[in-house]
């Protein structure tokens, strides 16, 4: 049987939170730089616990007006220290709630630049490992950050993305260009069965790039969000796809 992680990245103020959590095997909470604060944390967490979920960190650039999707060009040691920050707040939010902390996903354009950046991506694995060396780093799939991540002998998780387009190299198409988001469910249902079955994806240009799904992100900002992770749970079981983080 194969077997999948279902994320999505809560904590940001999206109302469907709460019955995600009943849907998905890991969430990622978002440590207040691009969204969320310390009251949000800690709700996301109790709540995370009592779903019996997967709990991780989604630290971003300190982003709150545009939700961490402004390109940033930082020194390493700022982001290895943010990240660390980010981090090690959750963690211990975690901790008080006796629930552990299992993995760190970079949120929005943090995430995007560390796919490409190996200087970048070395500080985010280095600011998770001297963290917590058992933490499972979780990055785009291919990326520059899961192979710092190898690197630096984590544990990692390659991600992919059931409503995101895809460039011929296997990264997302940027959501400032056409293509970006994939709004049709029933594109979106083929293309995440498809990314499981086979390790590939149709980029936008019509070839196939390669993929290694060992977690596919939903959204939990977009209205559907809940429509679609019933409908995604739905087609995994249909198929024999076992969620589980």
């Amino acid at each position: 049987m194969v077997k999948i992680d279902l994320n999505a990245d809560l904590g940001e103020g999206g109302s469907a939170d709460a019955e995600l959590m009943t849907l998905v095997s890991s969430v990622n909470i978002a440590c207040g730089f691009h969204a969320g604060d310390a009251q949000t944390m800690l709700t996301s967490v109790r709540n995370a616990i009592k779903n019996g979920v997967a709990i991780g960190a989604h630290p971003g650039f300190p982003d709150r007006e545009n939700f961490g999707r402004t390109a940033m060009v930082l020194p390493p040691e700022t982001v290895y220290a943010q990240t660390l920050y980010q981090t090690g707040a959750l963690e211990a939010i975690v901790r008080a709630q006796q629930g552990v902390l299992r993995h760190v996903k970079p949120h929005g354009m943090l995430y995007n630049q560390a796919a490409k950046d190996p200087v970048l991506a070395d500080a985010i694995a280095r600011a998770v490992r001297d963290c917590d060396p058992q933490l499972i780093l979780v990055g785009l799939a291919g990326s520059e950050l899961i192979r710092a991540g190898q690197r630096l002998g984590l544990a990692t998780r390659q991600e992919v993305f059931a409503d995101r387009g895809y460039q011929a190299d296997g990264s997302l198409v940027p959501r400032t260009q056409p293509g970006a988001l994939i709004t049709d469910e029933e594109q979106a249902l083929a293309q995440t069965l498809e990314m499981l079955r086979t390790g590939q994806v149709i980029a936008i240009d019509g070839t196939s790039a390669k993929v290694q799904a060992d977690t596919v992100c939903l959204h939990g900002d977009g209205e559907h969000a809940l429509r679609f992770a019933r409908r995604l749970r739905a087609a995994f079981a249909e198929h024999g796809i076992l969620v589980s983080a």
